[in-house]
């Protein structure tokens, strides 16, 4: 099956995978003939394989712009009590991905994005400035996360560095393809010192995302940007720096639901007057050669918050 890649300068060229030769520009553009099921992509083809998960992260065409969204509600658990409900939250993810050939591994792409996600009133789902915290009673500013950049530390490969291909790993089934990604997060507490091996509090989250897509979409070698996309995404981690929960037992569970939207006018509100009014900046992704280091919401609040207190040997 030919692949046509057009470059920035809009010329035309012709490969055939595997893909070895060097990308001449900067959008990727499959435009083959009409697309039949013989001619679909392979998801057992590590170079079709790695054109999916890009469909999925992002598109195929260098620097367009992909826009997630989402929407769900952040519990608390705490042992001995119910637990309880007390954020809703919107937030999104703004992004846009980079080609790369490399002669040994093939055709990579690697992502650069922003996020925002915004803690709103439980009841009302205004956004919450500040809250006051049920087990203390004290009053705490609402920090919301604001990480920029998210970004893929280096490019995925159609092969990984020892020779082998890489697979797709969706699930197919009756017209749709879903994946499943576990984001195991255990390293150390940017806030939590120098001694975290000896006393504690290393940092400790789960992140779980799950990608429904459509198999006509996702396989067709013509389309570089899927049409349609759904999402779950949720999380467990500790408290959060804001709430001021010191060393209390417990912990925070978020469940949402989004999809990819069209534009920034497509955010609901209060995501969309918050990013406008407080975030301009998230209207757009970071740079294609961003080679800053990421921004968690851990590392956020200590650069956006001063310590208290005082501390005596």
């Amino acid at each position: 099956m030919g692949v046509m890649l057009r470059s920035a300068n809009g010329r035309k060229r012709e490969m055939r995978y595997p893909i070895r030769a060097a990308l001449c520009g900067a959008v990727l553009l499959i435009l083959g003939s009409a697309a039949t099921a013989a001619e679909r992509l392979d998801p057992a083809n590590p170079d079709h394989a790695i054109l999916l998960g890009q469909k999925m992260n992002c598109s195929l065409n260098e620097g367009e712009t992909i826009l997630y969204w989402w929407q769900g509600g952040a519990m608390s658990r705490m042992p001995g009590e119910k637990d309880r409900h007390i954020f809703n939250v919107q937030g999104m993810n703004i992004r846009q991905c980079k080609n790369f050939e490399d002669a040994e591994r093939g055709h990579g792409y690697r992502s650069v994005s922003r996020e925002l996600l915004i803690y709103l009133d439980p009841d009302t789902n205004e956004v919450l400035r500040t809250w006051t915290n049920p087990w203390t009673g004290e009053e705490v500013e609402v920090l919301h996360v604001a990480n920029d950049p998210v970004n893929m530390r280096g490019p995925a490969y159609a092969r990984r560095p020892d020779g082998t291909g890489i697979t797709f790993n969706g699930r197919f089934m009756k017209g749709r393809v879903w994946t499943t990604g576990f984001a195991p997060l255990f390293y150390t507490n940017p806030l939590a010192g120098d001694y975290q091996e000896y006393v504690g509090g290393t940092y400790h989250a789960m992140e779980m995302l799950n990608a429904y897509a459509y198999e006509d979409e996702l396989l067709d070698p013509e389309l570089p940007t899927l049409k349609r996309y759904t999402l779950s995404w949720a999380r467990t981690s500790k408290w959060l720096p804001w709430m001021k929960m010191g060393d209390r037992p417990g912990m925070m569970i978020f469940t949402t639901v989004g999809k990819r939207v069209a534009g920034i006018d497509d955010l609901t509100e209060p995501l969309l007057s918050e990013l406008r009014n407080n975030y301009p900046d998230y209207a757009e992704p970071p740079p294609l050669d961003d080679a800053r280091p990421n921004v968690t919401s851990w590392s956020y609040f200590g650069s956006m918050t001063e310590p208290e207190g005082e501390w005596r040997q």
